[in-house]
């Protein structure tokens, strides 16, 4: 008896140790201003709603392990989207299932009933997912509830009337997305469900009514559809409103694995009607960025994105050893609109300029080597010269592991090279080079690229082309230059900025 207390109380000094390593964030690979968990399983973004001057992010999370289990979801504060506090898990695991992605909203009506006194309730809505139905071959077993904070977010109870949309039959039937709607007078809830996304209408949130579908034979369907997001957004002119929904699809994206589509249309609180239905559109080209969805009730009506910064070829993989996963850079969302239609934009949030220490001007016609660690990097090349058949920028370290960002005119896509970046045995998938389609017509390409110890972000041309990939190099990529296959490397101008981390 007296060995096991000894091995118990080791264990737990232990387990304790293990936290506040985890939690300084110095690991090998650990993103140094992305915001990533303090230890274990991470992937979705759940819950996002900003109140009282404080953007809370949850996410889908296993507090036991590095890879996927019983979903709960863990939570984080942020009053400037950039600097991370990780507070108690906010929901657990229960009779009804695991705790599966979903949303959240100010109650600023009190339609629910469930304010106390003068603090407007937060409403989240959720998937249950019940293992045990899943495992006898039911169809069934996933079905929506809803959990309400009266404390501003600290502490979350759920509804007695659990759950408030049963499943009608439908296999994959989740990922609620709460919003809403002026026109129609109610909340809207859209919804993931097989092949196709559900609408859902209450004025309680508490009972609910489908009310419409859309996508079954729209867009792409190579993979399961999940993970929806329906908003308003205003086109950059500022003339026109349209809808824009956001779809991710498991497997199918354009360089493999997961990835998030997008539709721009009109919604009525009923219907939705895509205006390029039989065109699939992504909000990012590379493999890292998946799940992603917006905040709710975010100040100035901007609208700001955050996706999981991985992909379920490899996600469970990768090589960390005491956490997985970390989300995108926060990224606020425009629209333009060209002969060739609507066209969603994505640039990282203005708070990130936040981050910046010293400044560089940076000159590589002379190849030039720069250190590079955690960097912003600004650079305009020419598209004047035509012997400058394929370029860009080069990420390498003292053993000639090197990740490449470059543009390649024959095909007049950006591309990020990761063949050669480090490890990638862990999966099959993982060594590629991704290609993205270049949506402008200027003579100058303009990049804007954050590189942290083992992600890449691509902003192109002011964020009409994103492309968000990782990369596991063996030792820490340390220098930067520019590269031409073919002539000099036409760079006009370009500033580099050394980048602090949000971590203590």
């Amino acid at each position: 008896m007296r060995y096991k207390i000894l091995c118990s109380i080791l264990s737990g000094l232990l387990a304790v140790s293990l936290l506040g390593q985890t939690a300084s964030y110095v690991e090998k690979h650990r993103p140094r201003f992305h915001f990533s968990q303090p230890a274990n399983w991470m992937n979705d973004p759940n819950g996002m709603v900003y109140d009282k001057g404080i953007y809370h992010l949850f996410y889908q999370y296993y507090p036991d392990s590095t890879v996927w289990g019983p979903m709960h979801w863990g939570h984080a504060s942020s009053a400037d989207l950039i600097h991370w506090k990780n507070l108690p898990v906010a929901l657990y695991p229960d009779s009804l299932g695991y705790i599966f992605s979903g949303s959240a909203v100010v109650d600023k009506k009190n339609s629910s009933g469930f304010q106390q006194g003068s603090i407007q309730p937060l409403v989240a809505v959720f998937t249950y997912h019940n293992i045990a139905g899943e495992k006898k071959g039911r169809n069934d077993f996933q079905y929506q509830g809803l959990a309400y904070s009266i404390d501003h977010g600290k502490t979350w109870q759920k509804y007695a009337g659990n759950p408030i949309i049963a499943n009608p039959g439908i296999k994959d039937f989740r990922d609620p997305k709460l919003i809403w709607h002026e026109g129609s007078g109610k909340w809207i809830i859209t919804l993931a469900a097989g092949n196709k996304v559900q609408f859902y209408a209450s004025a309680d949130l508490k009972k609910w009514q489908l009310c419409g579908t859309f996508g079954e034979k729209e867009g792409s369907h190579d993979g399961v559809w999940e993970c929806p997001d329906l908003f308003p957004l205003k086109t950059a002119d500022g003339k026109e409103t349209k809808w824009v929904l956001l779809v991710s699809v498991g497997t199918g994206a354009p360089n493999g694995g997961s990835g998030t589509q997008y539709f721009t249309g009109e919604f009525d609180g009923q219907k939705f009607v895509s205006d390029a239905a039989k065109t699939v559109k992504w909000i990012d080209y590379g493999t890292d960025n998946y799940a992603g969805i917006t905040w709710s009730n975010s100040p100035d009506n901007r609208r700001i994105f955050l996706g999981w910064m991985s992909n379920w070829q490899y996600a469970q993989q990768v090589p960390t050893k005491n956490w997985r996963s970390a989300m995108t850079i926060p990224r606020e969302l425009g629209l333009l609109k060209s002969p060739a239609g609507y066209h969603l934009i994505a640039n990282p949030v203005k708070e990130t300029l936040g981050l910046r220490l010293e400044k560089e001007a940076v000159n590589f016609l002379s190849r030039k080597e720069h250190p590079i660690s955690l960097n912003e990097l600004l650079l305009n090349f020419s598209l004047e010269n035509p012997e400058s058949e394929d370029f860009g920028i080069e990420l390498f370290n003292s053993i000639n592991e090197k990740l490449r960002i470059g543009y390649n005119r024959k095909k007049n896509s950006y591309y990020i090279d990761r063949t050669h970046a480090g490890n990638t045995g862990f999966s099959k998938e993982f060594a590629a080079l991704h290609e993205a389609p270049r949506l402008s017509n200027h003579k100058t390409i303009q990049l804007h690229l954050f590189i942290d110890k083992s992600s890449v972000e691509l902003f192109a041309d002011g964020g009409k082309t994103v492309m968000t990939d990782l990369f596991f190099p063996t030792d820490d990529f340390n220098a930067v230059r520019a590269y031409s296959k073919s002539g000099t490397a036409p760079l006009i101008n370009g500033s580099l900025y050394e980048l602090k981390s949000i971590w203590k």
